[in-house]
């Protein structure tokens, strides 16, 4: 489970580092997670290791990697 997660954070940071700010409809389309879980996972493990930040727009919420 944690070899997954440590995937799927990778697919995120990639589809971050290419796109920049997304928001979560847009990180699930362009990593192709299937489940929210397995999405909220990867972004908690960047998040832990302080590489992702997040903010809301207009009820969305946005998340962008840090410099």
């Amino acid at each position: 489970m944690i070899k997954l997660i440590g995937t799927n954070a990778g697919l995120v940071w990639r589809a971050l580092s290419k796109a920049g700010r997304m928001s979560v409809k847009e990180l699930k389309k362009e990593t192709k997670l299937r489940t929210d879980k397995e999405l909220f996972a990867a972004i908690g493990w960047l998040a832990k290791e302080g590489k992702i930040e997040s903010g809301e727009k207009d009820s969305e919420i946005y998340f962008w990697l840090l410099q």
